[in-house]
């Protein structure tokens, strides 16, 4: 039994079951993850970025703020923090603001992951260093917002359920300089190009949608290896 922040109560029960494995579908999918849009798939799909944290980002300083006022009040009161009314009210408040957001990601991160497991017998996915991302402090914040590492932690486990194979591509696979169409590699580009043109084969790719096929195809290329 817990209580969090909010001052809700939780119990926590361990259960066995037996996971029943999907039907296959014959299907595989290449994922280049990220900010703009939070997925882009090889199918030519591109998933919204729910920015949850950045939504509630003005209400959550205004809340926060008056938590820090009424935490000063009562220490100009002279009355401990456990024992003022008001601010243990705020903090509760600013908890549940906090426990929202978590809630509507996980959400969001969960109905993702199932559609893409139900969909495909293989998933493609390039192996994120995110704690070195995270070093990056004009990047940290936005990342963590979009929870990467959450996301591929749900694919794995819901894989292993239900009879399904995820396969990480090595984080130094050039995904977004090589041609989809003709294998070229046309050298890096700069994070504000988001169309290109292969200087081999001419074929016009967008960004991401050419790295997640490029994903794919070195996916499916390390399974045949397998």
């Amino acid at each position: 039994v817990r209580r969090n922040p909010s001052g809700k109560y939780f119990v926590s029960i361990l259960v066995e079951t037996e996971v029943q494995q999907l039907e296959k579908t014959a299907s595989s999918i290449g994922i280049d993850l990220g900010i703009v849009d939070f997925a882009i798939l090889s199918d030519g799909r591109k998933i919204d970025n729910n920015k949850f944290t950045s939504q509630m980002e003005k209400k959550l300083k205004r809340e926060q703020r008056k938590l820090s006022k009424r935490a000063l009040l009562a220490k100009n009161k002279g009355i401990h923090l456990f024992e003022a009314r008001n601010y243990q009210k705020q903090k509760r408040k600013v908890a549940r603001l906090h426990e929202k957001v978590m809630n509507q990601r996980d959400d969001f991160l969960n109905k993702l992951t199932t559609e893409l497991i139900k969909n495909h017998d293989m998933i493609c996915i390039e192996d994120l260093n995110v704690k070195g991302m995270l070093r990056n402090h004009k990047l940290a914040k936005r990342i963590s917002d979009v929870s990467w590492s959450s996301f591929v932690t749900k694919l794995k486990y819901k894989a292993d359920w239900y009879g399904k194979l995820l396969v990480e591509i090595d984080t130094w696979f050039p995904s977004s300089q090589l041609c989809s169409t003709c294998s070229h590699n046309d050298g890096k580009k700069s994070l504000d190009i988001r169309k290109w043109v292969c200087s081999n084969c001419q074929t016009p790719h967008d960004r991401d949608i050419n790295a997640s096929l490029n994903i794919l195809s070195e996916g499916l290329r390390l399974h045949s290896l397998a």
